[in-house]
């Protein structure tokens, strides 16, 4: 099996993610629910675990961290606990539907949503998205990059903008997380949603989010916390604020396990050996008749994703016939992000997308080059 599906969920992982789970499964109780030392091993893991992600994320308070079920939940914790009737949200046309359906249900309950257009090549310009700025903005939420091209948008320039308009800047770093440096002070993130499977290398049912000090959001759900036990209301505090019930302490074990790999071995070897095996992908196929490439390659600043078509090809169809043929693992179809294949034209056709991982290899690419042209002809 060759496995370029790394943008929907990374699938090889350390060999100390999956031996962390299942430690934790083992011999880890309930964080917060007990003095017993089951309980206290988890809740040390716990703790530990934020402050590796606060090291990543240069956070200067790891209790600013709460832990979620993934980005999804994550994104409509902020959607949902920020915004209210009478609200200005600016967005973009790249998004991902865990944006995109959240805004829809504000925009019912009297929310004014921009969405901010791409270009032919799926771009988004900082001064597009300050051009969208209202007196009543209240937010600006956008993803760090695309899911579908691979684009990156100029987040440190757009969380400038917000600062400057004193404006909630909300990120979506599903793809990014664990692949670029993502500093939210520098960058000016009020608000950062992530998850844990995909570049942090962690297990699927785990994620977070990071709010500012300076944000107050409204709890998405509320219960037992472990704290405050015989008070009516849920406690206002971080991270007990946004996290009601039983963590997912096996997941945050194997977050942890990854996160600390990524820590130990750089980003940048991590990013630069992905963006390698996705440049010499783009350059074997992008001379093949009747293919049409999306995205922006005239710079290196791009996550490692190549979306195509094939002539008229129906992409779920290519790679089906990927995997049945060549046992290639790609992703077809609309990507959860209507708005982007609307924007380039792809809306029945689709994309066929490689996205690659560090545990690839350049025989993988190579085959998958050929598979590729064998198609084509």
């Amino acid at each position: 099996m060759i496995y370029f599906d790394n943008a929907a969920t990374s699938l090889h992982k350390p060999e100390a993610v999956a031996e962390a789970v299942y430690n934790a499964i083992r011999n880890m109780g309930n964080c917060g629910r007990g003095a017993h030392g089951a309980a206290l091993e988890a809740g040390r893991m716990v703790y530990n675990t934020r402050l590796k992600l606060a090291e990543l994320f240069h956070v200067s308070d790891c209790s600013r961290i709460a832990f979620t079920s993934n980005a999804t939940e994550s994104l409509n914790i902020a959607i949902k606990g920020l915004l209210k009737e009478g609200d200005h949200v600016v967005t973009t046309e790249l998004e991902h539907n865990s944006v995109l359906r959240p805004l829809y249900e504000m925009q019912q309950e009297g929310v004014e949503v921009s969405f901010v257009k791409c270009d032919s090549m799926g771009r988004i310009f900082p001064n597009q998205i300050e051009s969208q700025i209202q007196p009543g903005t209240r937010a600006v939420l956008c993803t760090h990059s695309s899911n579908v091209t691979g684009n990156v948008l100029d987040i440190k320039e757009i969380g400038r903008i917000c600062k400057q308009k004193n404006i909630t800047f909300i990120v979506d770093a599903s793809q990014t997380a664990g692949v670029f440096s993502i500093d939210v002070e520098q960058m000016g993130i009020d608000i950062l949603c992530f998850t844990g499977h995909k570049g942090l290398l962690g297990p699927q049912g785990i994620g977070g989010i990071y709010v500012g000090a300076n944000i107050s959001l409204q709890p998405f759900k509320t219960g037992g916390s472990g704290s405050q036990t015989f008070q009516k209301n849920h406690p206002a505090n971080m991270p007990d604020l946004l996290e009601a019930g039983t963590l997912n302490v096996p997941g945050i074990a194997g977050l942890h396990a990854g996160v600390s790999y990524l820590l130990e071995n750089g980003l940048d070897t991590h990013r630069e050996t992905e963006q390698a095996l996705m440049w010499h992908f783009y350059n074997g196929i992008k001379e093949i008749p009747g293919i049409k490439i999306y995205g922006d390659f005239t710079g290196k600043e791009r996550a490692p994703i190549v979306s195509f078509n094939l002539g008229a090809y129906d992409s779920a169809a290519l790679c089906d016939q990927l995997a049945e043929d060549y046992d290639i693992f790609t992703r077809g179809g609309g990507h959860c992000a209507p708005l982007m294949h609307q924007a380039l034209g792809t809306k029945e056709q689709g994309a066929v997308r490689f996205s690659f991982s560090f545990y690839n290899t350049k025989e993988e690419v190579e085959a998958s080059i050929q598979a590729v042209r064998q198609l084509g002809e």
